[in-house]
């Protein structure tokens, strides 16, 4: 077989195409990856978003000629091409693909300008697919009829492991689909339904969700940041978990939760021994909800791995409680607490666990330094969604394959 750069310049010249130079330098990558005959198969990135080497978009009319190339080879199993400019051209492409590739198991489209009717193609597209274990769709604004399309297809494929679906614009009547497809399908294991477009302050979103957390018993990741919950949403969240034992990952961020919601999440945390991760950023639990918090994490839950509480009106006393919880729960290994107001005690306490070995640095979003005698914490780039939007096509190795999840949390296999 021909190497890849060499069929995709005889395609453009077959079909009178300029060569994109940016899909000919990860064709020539590829190739000479090929040559040193790695064990699994291999991932194309031609993300759009790489600044370590000259990027020129590629529009649905590239992505066509992309896909010719790939239709036949076996080698590639992974497709990323986030951040560029594909539209519903190279949605049609990619549904065709994957009619037409059987060895494609990871699909990376996020950010690429496709609608409604792009959607609906690849939505389709995966109602006989059997091979897609991950598709991400994030930030293309498919609507509430690309959401409906994608819980149709639920209903019928049973392959496909991660959806995301996240900053998709979807309305409320599709993520009550999702909530009632997923009670039955068993396939999927983490779903991101970020961002909704929701009107009125009912919460209904999250009622059907805790009604599907009851039924589900294979769901191991959910994102349902900027869903509008509060205290009354998260009742309901938890007493699904009661029941619920395949959860592990709850993403909750950018929501309207307060103290009182920490009532039933302590609550649930103290019998609830699935859960692993918890996102709570950008919410305003304050030390009231921390405090909770800290006494069920010291005295009860053995099981939570993660807790991100960034962003969340916590002061000193609140922030000391979690740090003391930690020195009796040793299961509790990632914290991230920065955007709160830290005293003099704050800072100490988290040095000390940092000192002592503790808390690992990559394990939070804070690193102390001295001044004059006196500790104070500094941000790092740490966090449950550091890689979420913009992870980097340079630095360590992306294995979509074995990372956990959607944030890739550095705790532990979610997904």
């Amino acid at each position: 077989m021909d190497a890849l750069q060499e069929q995709y310049s005889q395609l453009c010249s077959e079909n009178v195409r300029k060569t994109n130079p940016y899909i000919l330098h990860i064709l020539q990558k590829v190739d000479e990856e090929i040559k040193k005959g790695p064990e699994g198969g291999i991932t194309l990135n031609v993300a759009g978003n790489n600044h370590l080497v000259p990027v020129q978009k590629v529009t649905g009319e590239d992505f066509w000629l992309l896909t010719k190339v790939l239709k036949n080879h076996s080698r590639i199993h992974g497709l990323d091409v986030r951040y560029n400019s594909i539209s519903d051209v190279g949605a049609y492409y990619a549904s065709k693909l994957l009619q037409k590739q059987p060895n494609i198991t990871y699909l990376n489209l996020m950010f690429n300008d496709i609608g409604p009717e792009g959607g609906e193609l690849i939505a389709k597209a995966l109602h006989k697919n059997k091979t897609l274990k991950y598709l991400r769709m994030t930030g293309n604004k498919i609507e509430n009829a690309g959401g409906m399309r994608f819980a149709a297809m639920l209903q019928i494929n049973s392959s496909l492991e991660k959806l995301d679906l996240g900053d998709c614009d979807l309305g409320l009547q599709s993520v009550i689909a999702f909530s009632t497809v997923l009670t039955q399908n068993q396939a999927i294991k983490g779903i991101n339904l970020n961002r909704p477009i929701l009107y009125g302050e009912q919460e209904e979103s999250t009622v059907h969700m805790g009604h599907m957390l009851k039924e589900n018993h294979s769901l191991v990741e959910l994102h349902m940041c900027k869903h509008g919950i509060k205290n009354f949403g998260m009742q309901q969240l938890c007493n699904a978990l009661f029941l619920n034992s395949s959860l592990r990952y709850l993403d909750v961020s950018c929501n309207k939760i307060t103290r009182d919601g920490m009532v039933y999440l302590a609550d649930v945390l103290k019998s609830n021994t699935t859960l692993e991760v918890i996102d709570l950023s950008f919410n305003r639990i304050e030390n009231t909800g921390a405090k909770y918090l800290s006494e069920t994490l010291t005295s009860h839950n053995r099981s939570l791995k993660a807790l991100s509480v960034v962003s969340n009106k916590i002061e000193g006393e609140g922030l000391v409680a979690l740090s003391q919880s930690m020195k009796t729960n040793l299961i509790l290994s990632n914290i991230y607490i920065w955007g709160n107001k830290f005293d003099d005690a704050t800072c100490v306490a988290y040095s000390d666990l940092m000192k002592s070995g503790r808390l690992k640095p990559d394990n939070t979003d804070v690193e102390p330094y001295v001044v004059d005698g006196h500790v104070y914490l500094a941000e790092v780039s740490n966090g449950l969604k550091r890689h979420y939007y913009w992870t980097p096509t340079y630095g360590e190795a992306y294995d979509h394959a074995s990372t956990a999840g959607f944030a890739l949390v550095p705790v532990g296999q979610h997904l």
